[in-house]
């Protein structure tokens, strides 16, 4: 099964529940006598679409399968013939996951008869209500249909034919979906490794000579996306854009303004409509009019034949969000914003030839054009399964862990889209005052991986605690929390989220708590504290970002015992290596974020609040201070250095346990790790070993 298949929530997957009717249970010699098939798509059942089919077994029916579900020889006496009906079915089911109750039963029969038909059987991916429903309450006294669903509160329909036992273990799917989600199974892949471990289950399956209802792990499942087009996750949409923006009034003539893009060089230019945003004009734009009113068009004002409201990207993203926004919206031309809206170029197709285009870069815009929370989720499913091609690419983790965080981004602002407009059908109104949403932590630093969850906050323009402004934000918070946690980026263990009070603010509220912040003196009074300060903005006014970001850095960069409480936990910490550099190991697996990534962070946090550099990804921090010339240059090259070989172990770690329907971790196998890999890990965890020194010696 793919990746990006394996990833998906289940609350947004796509798959085909199958249900059949036969002449009997021994699967070595029951007959198909009736197909059901109810699609689901992105969580939601599609009815219109289900498909029910009588077929003719070609053999009697026994008496006592026809008192179960119905149906006799007559009903079936013209129905056609098993081989045809099994033809449909395999059609219909392609390469989707199929969903079933004892779904086990329902393969092998298919097996059977595919062999009595010379029909090539592939099994495809499995997921089975039966053995979902023992997971999610293993208290039931048994897991049949009737029992889990009465349980559920979810009434059977037309039992025992094929498409009414399909529609409620559809819904009866759907139902489990929140208590599997209770018990950390939120993936395809979770579903499926934890049903593995029902040993029980599955020698019953055997015993009964029922497929096992789960699929192998498999490798390679994601070829196509190891040939991904990396150019498009290597390059900023700044390093090829045309800068500055060829600007003209409305009123310049299309032939002023045909001389003006043939001296620039450039396939467009832009009007500035009187202070109520841009609009485009394009060499097709030109040749349109021209081939319409031929000479008369020359003389005309270009404001006539612009296109608006232009189409924009920001500066800071990869390309490959610039092709996936051109070809959902099929136009050639974007104009470049940087974050104040302010236009500060021009992208084309043109210019992005260079980049060889695939289906992949659509990730960016499924995200930001999702209708609804499992249009979400099945967006965000397909992020490991890019990360996974980029990282076959030799792409540069950082640049990986880039894309990563531009995307939590991107579904935070969508969670909070989302949450605006639940808000306003409800009656709360539009937000009170400007506000902003931020992302905190690896999010903000552009470091996040796999294995993320939710770090933000909120910034308001004005309002006291508790007030009117502070309440609307708070439900805000609330909702864009449980959406998160709904596609698959669960709450914040710490509860650093902006649902909760100390998480949001206005700007005086947030100037005030920086203030009694720089005050503490004792690490227990400043957890969580230390991830503000890389924060970023996601949705709504990034001013007001820019300015808490400005006013956090000049307050810290003034309190050095502040920043020495910060700097206290490094000294705290040990590297996960032995005698003669062997690897300590708890249950096989190192926590490379506890053993190293955190050291490499901190200092580098540290270190810029003290020095009041404003950056926010500990590459940056890093290559700013040794600009400096603070000193201690070949340790700081070697934290720089070992900062990469430590997520591109944890990344490549991580892409393996979903491929084993394993919860991403900070964790790492090194017992995997080739003898060169193991050295490399051993170099870069050695580099952290006197971290604390070296922060100690550049902070003053």
């Amino acid at each position: 099964m793919p990746l990006r298949t394996r990833t998906v929530p289940l609350i947004a997957i796509d798959a085909i529940v199958v249900d059949l009717e036969t002449t009997g249970l021994d699967t070595k010699t029951a007959r198909i006598v009736e197909i059901g098939t109810v699609p689901l798509v992105k969580g939601k059942i599609d009815e219109a679409n289900a498909v029910s089919m009588l077929v003719n077994p070609g053999e009697p029916i026994p008496p006592q399968a026809t008192a179960i579900h119905k149906i006799g020889d007559a009903d079936v006496e013209n129905a056609p013939a098993v081989a045809d009906g099994l033809k449909g079915l395999l059609a219909r089911i392609g390469d989707r996951l199929v969903i079933g109750h004892s779904i086990g039963f329902d393969l092998a029969i298919i097996r059977a008869e595919c062999q009595r038909a010379g029909l090539a059987y592939r099994k495809p991916p499995t997921l089975d209500t039966r053995l979902l429903g023992e997971l999610a309450n293993q208290a039931l006294p048994d897991f049949s249909m009737d029992v889990i669903g009465e349980w559920l509160g979810v009434p059977m329909q037309d039992r025992h034919s094929a498409l009414g036992d399909a529609l409620t273990t559809a819904r009866l799917f759907l139902a489990l979906a929140p208590h599997l989600r209770e018990r950390n199974i939120l993936t395809v892949a979770e579903a499926e490794a934890a049903c593995r471990r029902l040993s029980d289950a599955m020698e019953f399956h055997a015993m009964a000579g029922w497929e096992e209802p789960s699929s192998p792990i498999e490798a390679d499942a994601e070829q196509p996306l190891a040939r991904i087009d990396s150019y498009l996750y290597r390059h900023l949409v700044s390093e090829i854009m045309s800068s500055p923006p060829l600007v003209v009034p409305a009123a310049t003539s299309i032939l002023e303004a045909t001389r003006m893009m043939a001296e620039n060089l450039v396939s467009s230019l832009f009007l500035d409509d009187d202070g109520k945003g841009y609009a485009i004009v394009t060499e097709r734009d030109v040749l349109r009019a021209i081939a319409e009113h031929g000479d008369d068009a020359l003389p005309m004002p270009v404001g006539k034949i612009a296109s608006r409201p232009l189409q924009t990207v920001p500066q800071n993203v990869y390309l490959y969000r610039a092709v996936g926004r051109m070809d959902r919206l099929k136009v050639r031309h974007l104009g470049v914003v940087d974050e104040g809206e302010k236009l500060v170029g021009a992208l084309s197709a043109r210019d992005l030839l260079r980049s060889r285009a695939s289906g992949a870069v659509s990730l960016g815009d499924a995200i930001d054009e999702a209708g609804d929370i499992a249009d979400l989720a099945a967006a965000w499913a397909h992020l490991p399964a890019v990360a996974q091609g980029l990282l076959a690419e030799d792409v540069d983790a950082r640049n990986i862990a880039a894309v990563i965080s531009r995307e939590l981004g991107a579904v935070t602002r969508r969670a909070a889209q989302f949450a605006e407009k639940r808000l306003a059908e409800d009656g709360f109104g539009p937000p009170p005052v400007p506000y902003a949403v931020l992302v905190l932590g690896s999010g903000g630093r552009g470091e996040s991986l796999l294995a993320m969850d939710q770090d933000n906050a909120i910034v308001f323009a004005q309002g006291k605690p508790e007030g009117p402004e502070d309440r609307y934000f708070a439900r805000l918070g609330g909702l864009i929390a449980d959406d998160l946690d709904a596609i698959g980026v669960p709450y914040c263990k710490g509860g650093v989220m902006a649902k909760n009070a100390q998480w949001r603010g206005s700007l005086e509220t947030w100037r005030q708590r920086l203030a009694d912040w720089v005050r503490r003196t004792r690490p227990e009074d400043l957890l969580s504290v230390d991830i503000f300060f890389d924060l970023r903005a996601v949705h709504g006014d990034a001013g007001l970002a820019g300015t808490l970001l400005r006013d956090a850095y000049e307050q810290g960069s003034k309190a050095p015992a502040f920043v020495k409480v910060l700097a206290a936990a490094n000294a705290e910490f040990r590297t996960p290596l032995g005698l003669f550099g062997r690897f300590r190991t708890r249950q096989g697996r190192i926590d490379l974020k506890l053993g190293g990534l955190f050291p490499i962070v901190s200092s580098a946090r540290v270190l810029a609040i003290r020095h009041n550099i404003p950056r926010r990804a500990t590459l940056d921090r890093l290559v700013e201070i040794r600009a400096n010339d603070l000193g201690g240059d070949a340790d700081l090259t070697r934290l720089i250095d070992a900062h990469l070989v430590l997520l591109n172990r944890i990344l490549s770690q991580q892409i393996r346990d979903l491929h084993a329907g394993i919860s991403p971790s900070n964790r790492i196998e090194p017992q995997v790790l080739s003898k060169a890999e193991a050295l490399k890990l051993r170099d870069a965890l050695s580099s952290v070993r006197h971290v604390d020194s070296l922060v100690r010696n550049l902070m003053f």
